[in-house]
């Protein structure tokens, strides 16, 4: 990936480059990468006054269904074109397109006012709040998927089921299943990289044809980038292999699910010392780290959706699958909420694990971000106690909303949701995902026909 020191010269190269056009991206509320293309003439005039794009990506599901209850956009606002403007330090270049030139873009003017709903301003706003109280925050995002070797027509054809796996059988951190598909594991490894999205590492996973992969550390909003980024990514490389995957946080009740774990540390404005590092404390806790990972376990439920956003989320946090149930934490305790991870200087950091793959990183993050700082701001003591050992047993530890219905009440409630993300934010978010509840609710299941269809 092209490496320009300032816009000048970004955009001295995309104007000596042989492309005439550029790809311009958004990501939407469900964290679904959506674009276009745009003539190089276009892009270039629209790089200081922005151009406009319909903000209908933030008033329909995942489905392109519109939503009928959201304030921000819909029918009645006629979905306008909401302005947009380029951010020049994701450009990029895209190795299995031939090195075509890719931007991100944000939803807001050219005063900088934001549109209330784009979830790329959203973690902005939280960073920009993180930076006045001193803090960078970092992300180091981990994600797992399935993989099928299928194409997006034998998908419809089958109907989504008895799908090929890519390779058989439980064999979590295989060479030989490595080897097996060492062509496409050597291209998410080289073209990931290529395209600035560098991964720390890349293993099987248990389960069948299932990858985990760990994005390299970086600021808050780069590492969101780089997580959305990843993902559709994944699905363009893949498709040259004749391979589909799935981001699903649970394809199937038997299997593992998909986790997207979020570890977490903020550093100082000079960038240079791990505020949540501590050399005296027997867990290396910083008083810093301590009140962050309090305001975490306090928000948690009330945030939920944010870090299980659709209605399959809620299968894969389960007992006994990988997943936590709980309000808890634990140093290097992978059954709990919130893993601390006692380490040097550099790598003293918090995993949080309720987090699928399934997220919008950027409301995650921002998420976590701020009820992180609630905690500092409020100087919040880490008073619960440490659950050690299996965290599904933990007696005295809240129980999570178990259901995306539930989870949005409990968020549609939450004053201090409303506080720290902003209220327009929160309504229009809350909207969305009873939206979705409803779709689920009005659909019946292939479970409840083979179930009843005969016997009731």
């Amino acid at each position: 990936m092209p490496n320009p020191t300032n816009n000048e010269m970004i955009l001295q190269e995309l104007k000596d480059s042989q492309f005439q056009k550029v790809k311009v991206g958004i990501v939407d509320m469900d964290g679904v990468l959506r674009g276009k293309y745009m003539h190089k003439d276009k892009f270039l005039s629209a790089v200081d006054g922005g151009f406009g794009f319909c903000d209908v990506v933030f008033g329909w599901d995942i489905g392109d269904v519109c939503y009928d209850n959201v304030k921000i956009t819909g029918w009645h606002s006629g979905y306008p074109d909401a302005p947009a403007r380029v951010d020049l330090n994701t450009y990029r270049q895209i190795p299995w397109e031939d090195g075509q030139p890719f931007f991100l873009a944000d939803f807001s003017d050219d005063t900088g006012t934001r549109t209330p709903v784009c979830p790329r301003q959203l973690l902005r706003q939280v960073i920009k709040k993180a930076e006045g109280m001193g803090f960078i925050p970092k992300f180091g995002p981990e994600f797992e998927w399935f993989n099928f070797k299928e194409t997006p027509e034998t998908l419809a054809e089958k109907g989504f089921q008895n799908l090929t796996p890519l390779t058989p059988g439980m064999f979590g951190y295989s060479v030989l299943r490595a080897g097996l598909n060492r062509d496409y594991f050597a291209a998410l490894m080289d073209d990931m990289l290529d395209f600035g999205v560098p991964l720390e590492g890349l293993h099987t996973e248990t389960g069948p044809g299932v990858y985990e992969a760990a994005i390299a550390v970086t600021d808050a909003l780069s590492a969101a980038d780089r997580s959305v980024l990843f993902k559709t990514s994944a699905k363009e490389i893949a498709y040259e292999f004749g391979v589909v995957p799935t981001f699903m946080a649970k394809i199937n009740m038997a299997l593992p699910g998909c986790s997207g774990h979020l570890h977490q540390s903020l550093w100082d404005s000079a960038d240079s010392e791990n505020l949540f590092y501590d050399p005296d404390d027997v867990h290396k806790m910083s008083t810093t780290f301590r009140s962050y990972l309090a305001g975490q376990l306090k928000l948690l439920p009330e945030l939920l959706p944010f870090y299980a956003p659709t209605i399959n989320s809620y299968k894969r946090l389960v007992e006994g699958h990988w997943a936590p149930t709980k309000v808890t934490w634990g140093v290097d305790n992978r059954t709990v909420a919130f893993r601390v991870i006692p380490g040097s200087s550099k790598s003293t950091r918090v995993e949080m694990r309720v987090t699928g793959s399934d997220i919008n990183p950027y409301l995650a993050m921002a998420a976590a971000l701020a009820s992180g700082l609630y905690g500092i701001e409020n100087g919040l003591s880490l008073d619960m106690p440490q659950t050690q050992g299996n965290g599904y047993q933990a007696t005295d530890a809240e129980i999570l909303p178990g259901t995306l219905s539930a989870a949005t009440e409990r968020l549609a409630q939450s004053e201090l949701a409303h506080e720290l993300l902003g209220h327009d934010f929160v309504s229009h978010f809350v909207q969305t995902r009873r939206w979705e509840s409803r779709q689920s609710h009005e659909t019946v299941t292939d479970w409840e026909l083979k179930r009843y269809f005969e016997l009731v």
